[in-house]
């Protein structure tokens, strides 16, 4: 799979959070989420492996309960099944990867 910039949708999941899907495969997803200062992202858990990497931004992201303090730069992996969740304090822009891929997600794109 292949896609350009100017061929992605951005999609609302809540309010002040918003996704582009970027590409899938058999194995993963990626996702692009721009992230609104002030919103919350509510705790929730999934049985989707996250792994996350910070393009822009300052938010505290909880997992299992721990608050780690994300800048530009940082990185992260949460888990399958683990509650997680995010305050964000400013306007962020984040990549994720999910593994396996994400029906909901991908149920966005038809």
């Amino acid at each position: 799979m292949f896609k350009k910039e100017d061929e992605l949708r951005t999609k609302e999941l809540l309010k002040g959070i918003s996704m582009e899907l970027l590409c899938h495969g058999d194995k993963a997803l990626m996702a692009r989420f721009l992230l609104r200062g002030g919103h919350e992202l509510p705790m929730h858990s999934h049985p989707y492996e996250q792994v996350g990497y910070m393009v822009s931004g300052h938010m505290v992201l909880v997992i299992d309960g721990t608050d780690h303090d994300v800048l530009e730069g940082d990185s992260w992996c949460i888990p399958q099944d683990v509650e997680h969740g995010a305050h964000i304090l400013e306007d962020s822009l984040v990549v994720e990867v999910f593994s396996p891929p994400r029906d909901d997600y991908l149920a966005l794109e038809e």
